[in-house]
This record gives C-alpha cells, sequence and structure tokens, in this order.
C-alpha cells in the first residue's frame, strides 16, 4: 500500500472547505475490524479506496530546502509562502487543520505549522478526537494564535472517550474558542442501546450549549449500529446526490462550506474573548 507523502499541501475538499493537514493517517484506523471509528471512518475509506496506508502516520512538513537566497543574504521560504499565500487568497474565511488525518498525533508540529501560517491572516480551525493531549506547554502559545478548536464527539463513543473529550473541551476554553463538534444519530429509543444513547446525544448537546456544532452520521448499510438497529437512518440529499444518513436534526445543514451558518466556529469568535494567559 502506498504510504503519504512528507510534504503539506493546500487542498480544497468536496463541500468547498480548505484543509491544510499536519498529519495525514491515523492509528484509530484499525479499530472496529479496520473500519475506523464507527465502524464507518470516512477519512479511512476514502483512503482506502486510493490504497493508501491510513495506520502509518505521517507528519506533513514544509519542505523549504529550495529557498532562494538573494542579495544581501536573505532567504525566501518558497514553500511555506506558497502555502500562506494560497490561504490568504482563498475564498473562504478560515483554514481547516484535521480531515484526513487527527491533529492531535502530533501537536507540537501543528502547532507550529499553525504559527508558521499564521501569516495568512485567517482563523485556523483545528478538528480532532484528543487521541492525545495538548502539553500544557503549548496552552500559552496556543493563546496567542486565532485558533479555533473543535473537539470531535459523539454518543457512539464510549464513556472513557467521552470523558477524556469533554474535559478537553472544557479546559481549552481558557486558550482559544473551543467548540464541541457533535457527531449525531437519530437513535432508535425502541432498542436499548439506541435509548441509551440518545440519552447521552441530549445531554452532549446540553454541554455543549452555544458552542455545539454538529455534523450528521453518514453510514454504510452494513454498518453495526444499521444493521442492529440502534440508529435509524434514511435517504438524503448530499452534494447533488443521495447518500444513507442517520439525521437527528432535521434543520443540520448538509450544503457547501461557503454557506454554513457555521463555518466550523469562526462566526462566533468576534463575541469571544480570547487570550487567557498561563
Amino acid at each position: 500500500m502506498k504510504t503519504y507523502k512528507e510534504d503539506i499541501t493546500l487542498n480544497k475538499n468536496s463541500r468547498g472547505c480548505y484543509i491544510l493537514d499536519t498529519v495525514k493517517g491515523c492509528p484509530a484506523g484499525a479499530l472496529n475490524e479496520g473500519k475506523g471509528c464507527y465502524g464507518d471512518c470516512y477519512a479511512k475509506n476514502i483512503a482506502t479506496r486510493y490504497g493508501f496506508d491510513f495506520e502509518q502516520v505521517r507528519e506533513r512538513r514544509f519542505n523549504n530546502e529550495t529557498d532562494q537566497i538573494y542579495l544581501f543574504g536573505l532567504s525566501d521560504k518558497t514553500h511555506t509562502n506558497k502555502i500562506i499565500k494560497e490561504i490568504a487568497a482563498s475564498d473562504m474565511p478560515f483554514v481547516r487543520i484535521g480531515e484526513m488525518g487527527d491533529p492531535s498525533l502530533a501537536w507540537d508540529h501543528t502547532i507550529k505549522v499553525c504559527s508558521e501560517i499564521a501569516g495568512a491572516g485567517k482563523p485556523i480551525v483545528i478538528i480532532t478526537k484528543h487521541w492525545k493531549n495538548i502539553p500544557v506547554r503549548l496552552l500559552g502559545e496556543i493563546s496567542k494564535l486565532d485558533i479555533c478548536i473543535n473537539t470531535s464527539v459523539s454518543a457512539l463513543d464510549n464513556h472513557k472517550e467521552l470523558e477524556h473529550r469533554l474535559r478537553q473541551f472544557e479546559n481549552l476554553k481558557k486558550y482559544c474558542h473551543s467548540v464541541l463538534r457533535i457527531v449525531s444519530c437519530d437513535f432508535n429509543r425502541e432498542h436499548h442501546d439506541g435509548l441509551d444513547r440518545a440519552i447521552i446525544q441530549e445531554e452532549l448537546f446540553k454541554i455543549g450549549g452555544e458552542d455545539v456544532i454538529e455534523t450528521v452520521f453518514r453510514p454504510s448499510p452494513t454498518n453495526h449500529f444499521v444493521v442492529k438497529k440502534i440508529i435509524n437512518t434514511s435517504k438524503v440529499r448530499f452534494l447533488r446526490k443521495d447518500t444513507l444518513a442517520s439525521v437527528y436534526n432535521k434543520k443540520t445543514y448538509f450544503g457547501m462550506c461557503s454557506t454554513c451558518p457555521d463555518m466550523c466556529g469562526i462566526k462566533r469568535l468576534t463575541s469571544v474573548s480570547i487570550g487567557a494567559k498561563l
């Protein structure tokens, strides 16, 4: 199988969001008989489709070995500057880290990259399941940057995972805009497991309060939760095609990122005081 390249790139995904992944791949792709989180990790599915070894984690870096040396001994970091210019010129108001890999697997590297691209003048959204905690030494640096961290949770998580991620969500409020990104489902309350998870999901929305972003779970027909009828599913229109989804909130947004009402949480940055010091 192929492994991801080390050079970092800015990519535009199918929903029109610009992605700068500091990490590609995730060991959690091996969970659930190799199907990843919840038995349907979309990143693992894409990696498999294109023949990449998703469990082989690769940190993505700027390749500035080809720096151009000019008069007066000045150096232009061509790759870094190229990415900064691309972000600044993009037609979205932010750049996102954490689509084809979890940034928490390399926090030092991720925050270093955030510092390097800050010159683009756009907020940075980091999406993570917090497989690894943010080192305390980095919290002060995070508080100086325009960062919005989306903590991804779901009632599909186990209790230990939920407790850990909710703790990170709360702790990060002192240092950046912290958002709870809930992967929601229409749980079948007639099933004992579905009822338990429905109650947990309601609590998650209460905990998140105004700092909640909702994303709908889109499973395969053979997913464990679908087969066991723990979740209800239906066909919905998503990016010009029908797809299977478990829709809890009928008003959940399914469109392009450019017209999303949440913008991964950055629309709320202006009303939040950021920059608490250690």
